[in-house]
């Protein structure tokens, strides 16, 4: 015997099936092609990631593998998970424990971690946004969520003005993560709470000249 949510349903699969399809265009008429020069992308990018009350850390290339493990150490992180694809030169500034990811890691191992430490595929600094497309160098989602705190490298050359400038820079095939600081969400009492739908902490290293 059938519901009446199945009868409703089945009666609009009905509908849908006998009505003609509807031609849809798509507005693309919003703004794009904006740019800005290196200094004021950096000044915005790093004010919105502030706001959102993420830890920024500007430094030159040569320095990526300094400030990555001053983060780590500063945060007490003493192991930490990394995709398989990640540059082992940003890690030589680090002494701790590093544990390469794969897809038979558990959610409950990745929870032992520490820390996790990725590179970005974009970055927008109009919203303060950071963009993982799961890349070597990015790892799957599970990784950059599960862990308390995530350091992130992010390359100044890759930063947009804004959001379609930014969306532009990724391949739509792949699965995309976007990052506004750490994870954060408002009880009923509009007290923030941090670390509910993933890192606690979020430090990003803005690599000026990469």
């Amino acid at each position: 015997m059938s519901s009446a949510r199945d009868t409703v349903l089945g009666r609009i699969r009905d509908a849908l099936a006998l009505a003609p399809a509807p031609a849809v265009v798509v507005p693309r008429a919003y703004r794009a092609g904006r740019t800005l020069p290196d200094d004021d992308r950096l000044t915005l990018f790093t004010d919105r990631l502030v706001d959102y009350k993420a830890r920024v850390h500007p430094c030159t290339a040569d320095r990526t593998a300094e400030v990555v493990g001053e983060a780590l150490r500063e945060n007490g992180a003493r192991r930490i998970g990394v995709p398989p694809g990640l540059d082992a030169c940003w890690l030589t500034g680090y002494d701790g424990e590093v544990r390469e990811d794969h897809p038979d890691v558990s959610p409950a191992q990745l929870d032992t971690l520490d820390a996790v430490v990725t590179a970005s595929a974009a970055g927008c600094a109009e919203t303060g946004t950071i963009f993982l497309d799961g890349s070597p160098g990015q790892g799957r989602r599970a990784l950059s969520l599960v862990p308390d705190l995530h350091v992130c490298v992010v390359d100044l050359s890759t930063v947009e003005a804004g959001v379609p400038e930014a969306v532009a820079r990724l391949t739509p095939e792949r699965p995309t993560t976007l990052i506004s600081g750490p994870s954060a969400t408002s009880d009923i009492e509009l007290e923030r709470v941090e670390g509910v739908h993933g890192p606690r902490t979020l430090v990003v290293v803005i690599r000026t000249d990469a």
